[in-house]
């Protein structure tokens, strides 16, 4: 089990809670968990979510390993300018 710590914003969706405990090995697996599992946050996830581990935000690959101790963030999406 990962914890997931989520950006305040996605709080509301999950009961408030501040973070949420998911299956996965890497961040694809994550979000896939994410979604089976807190399916208000699917919506979030299908727009486009910022997931950062252990302080590096992955952009866009699902295959970025996660270890169980490894600190995930899930934000709502950056946007750089």
């Amino acid at each position: 089990m990962v914890d997931v710590a989520l950006w305040s914003g996605l709080r509301p969706l999950v009961g408030g809670q501040d973070s949420i405990a998911v299956e996965g090995r890497t961040v694809g697996q994550i979000l896939d968990s994410i979604r089976r599992n807190y399916p208000a946050l699917a919506p979030t996830l299908d727009a486009g979510v910022s997931v950062v581990v252990d302080g590096r935000v992955i952009a866009s690959s699902l295959t970025e390993p996660v270890g169980e101790n490894s600190e995930v963030v899930l934000m709502m999406r950056l946007k750089g300018g």
